[in-house]
């Protein structure tokens, strides 16, 4: 069902040729928003595609009486999960059209349509709905609070300039080895096992690894780092470059996408070593800086690793929640 909107509006069911438009509503909504992203066609394409978005059903395109594309959402879900099944809520609504309930009717939209995926796909699991808020956009954190959803997880992206950069400390008996892609395999089952205490982490099967992870076109293998020890990979950190944010900002920036240590091999300053390679070998490849994103609560006390190697917060940003019961239970009562 279309939600309501004011007059001059109309919602369609959002397709993969709308990729460009998307585009170019997030570049806009950039300049009042500040998230630091400035994705382009085939960032947003690449990112539905590794979610497994079906556009048609799980999305919905905003057009003014012009037929441009002003406001947009999708409902998504991961392919795998460890404990609650969580399907995640994004869109954006053009600033210079905001404040006329496009924003509130399409998010009821999208509450609905996630708990029907929720009940279609996992309904033996308890679910949650999450929308993410940059810390640049309070009116969406207002629009969410009195939608029902509840703050849950906060976390900073952080960033360094490639100056100065920490020297690479041996860890005794650790290699620190370029990524290679015949342990592609063996570096998804570490981080499997790296994070299972990790808050909202899920199994990566290896299609959902490819997707999200090393089939990026963002990816950077010859940025990226292994630690292994008798042979096996006990720590790693995956790199990547976007360049739309290159483009963007006069500046090719290295992001730390995933860093890991198995829990064995923890405490002996190998995620130090891996990082200090990282950025030393970053800043011999044209590359003025580095980014990571951490939640602030991450069990492994990242926060502190990170700003002890030089990386400060730059903005914020918090998970919203709504719990889901499973659908039998739901039912029962």
């Amino acid at each position: 069902m279309s939600p309501p909107l004011p007059d001059g509006f109309s919602a369609v069911a959002l397709s993969d040729d709308d990729v460009a438009a998307v585009a170019a509503l997030l570049a806009a909504a950039e300049q009042v928003d500040s998230t630091g992203e400035y994705p382009d066609a085939e960032d947003v394409a690449e990112w539905w595609q590794g979610w497994g978005l079906d556009p048609g059903h799980d999305g919905l395109a905003v057009r003014d009486a012009a037929g441009i594309v002003v406001a947009y959402v999708t409902v998504m879900a991961s392919p795998t999960f460890r404990d609650a099944f969580a399907v995640y809520l994004e869109g954006r609504v053009r600033p210079d059209v905001r404040g006329r309930g496009i924003g509130r009717a399409l998010l009821a939209w999208q509450l609905d349509r996630g708990t029907a995926l929720h009940a279609e796909r996992h309904p033996e699991a308890p679910g949650a709905l999450t929308v993410e808020v940059p810390g640049g956009m309070p009116a969406l954190e207002s629009l969410v609070r009195r939608a029902g959803l509840a703050a849950e997880r906060w976390y900073r992206e952080m960033q360094r300039p490639l100056t100065d950069v920490p020297e690479t400390r041996p860890v005794a008996g650790v290699e620190l080895v370029p990524f290679t892609w015949d342990r592609d395999d063996e570096i998804r089952r570490a981080h499997n096992a790296a994070f299972t205490r990790h808050h909202g982490s899920s199994e990566r099967d290896p299609e959902a690894w490819r997707a999200l992870f090393t089939g990026q076109r963002g990816f950077r293998p010859d940025l990226s780092r292994l630690a292994v020890e008798d042979g096996a990979v006990v720590g790693y950190v995956l790199s990547y470059v976007y360049e739309a944010d290159t483009a963007a900002r006069g500046t090719r920036e290295v992001v730390l996408g995933q860093i890991g240590v198995l829990p064995a091999a923890r405490g002996r300053g190998v995620a130090s070593a891996l990082i200090a390679e990282v950025l030393r070998t970053a800043a011999g490849n044209d590359c003025a800086s580095a980014g990571l994103g951490v939640d602030t609560d991450n069990v492994t006390g990242a926060l502190r690793l990170y700003e002890g190697l030089g990386f400060r917060t730059v903005r914020t940003r918090v998970s919203w929640s709504l719990d889901l019961p499973p659908v039998a239970e739901s039912v029962a009562q």
